[in-house]
């Protein structure tokens, strides 16, 4: 690549992709395959909404299938083409705010990428199969269970706090 005396940085690149951390494209690699080997593992060995204890009542392994988006919210039979469109759309947005990190923000390019990874993994899903996303990770007690879940929706969620986290951490600049 070329460059400017009065530019250093090569031609035809910008300052934030110069200077955004390079972790983010590794760890949003890892949550897409690591959701994706485990999805095909679990609709390999497990039939459809039968519990399989782990650790008691406590953790168990249960196939279900998300047509919905997160907790099963549902927009009926539109749900399909309307989270498939809202997913490319954040998973775009993603992209644009890890190109805008600073550099050396590896906290926020990991957050990012656990988000972006978590949506392409669900997105994936969508697309493979109209049965919906594939969800197993079934946490909770004989009482109470949590909704059924997946590493996606793991990297999403962490991801998400993690950016919160750090946002509220952050001073409000002053005008």
């Amino acid at each position: 690549m070329m460059t400017t005396a009065a530019d250093p940085k090569p031609i035809g690149v910008t300052e934030s992709r110069l200077r955004t951390p390079m972790l983010f494209w590794p760890i949003a690699a890892t949550i897409v395959l690591l959701d994706y080997i485990t999805k095909r593992m679990v609709e390999g060995r497990l039939v459809p909404h039968v519990a399989h204890s782990v650790f008691g009542d406590w953790f168990r392994l249960t196939l279900t299938y998300n047509t919905g988006a997160a907790m099963n919210l549902s927009l009926g039979t539109s749900s399909r083409v309307v989270f498939t469109v809202v997913a490319i759309v954040m998973i775009t947005v993603i992209v644009q705010m890890y190109r805008a990190t600073p550099r050396n923000d590896y906290w926020q390019a990991t957050a990012l990428a656990l988000i972006a990874g978590g949506a392409l993994g669900n997105l994936l899903d969508r697309l493979r199969s109209a049965r919906g996303v594939v969800d197993f990770i079934d946490i909770g007690t004989s009482g109470w269970r949590f909704w059924t879940f997946n590493i996606a929706d793991s990297g999403v969620t962490c991801g998400a706090v993690l950016l919160a986290l750090l946002i509220l951490s952050r001073p409000i600049p002053k005008e």
